[in-house]
């Protein structure tokens, strides 16, 4: 195949400064949530999930839940997300909300992974 025939398409994007800095085990109270940060690698580096006191967690790509729950479609590094699945399992999980498609109750995956 000769270079002529393929495309390069670069993106940039604007860059930003945070206004905070989020770490695992970050109490959000003083934001005004009742809830926690939990660093999930495995889908990217940078993956977290909020889980709030009363047990639902706010997992991003972590979990999709189209036509069923599973874990992510993408996964950067399998050993990081099999890592935090498993931590995961150990939380006081309820619901999990994923980033696409509908929450789901831990349990139905659980059994799963």
């Amino acid at each position: 195949m000769n270079n002529e025939n393929i495309t390069r398409i670069e993106l940039t994007f604007d860059k930003f400064k945070p206004d905070i800095y989020l770490s695992d085990g970050q109490d959000l109270n003083e934001y005004g949530f009742n809830a926690a940060v939990v660093h999930i690698p495995g889908h990217t580096k940078g993956s977290i999930g909020i889980l709030t006191d009363d047990g639902n967690l706010f997992a991003g790509d972590t979990f999709t839940n189209r036509r069923k729950p599973e874990k992510a479609n993408y996964i950067e590094n399998h050993l990081e997300l099999e890592n935090s699945i498993n931590r995961l399992k150990k939380m006081n999980i309820k619901m999990i909300y994923p980033g696409h498609g509908k929450p789901f109750k831990m349990e139905q995956i659980a059994r799963k992974l």
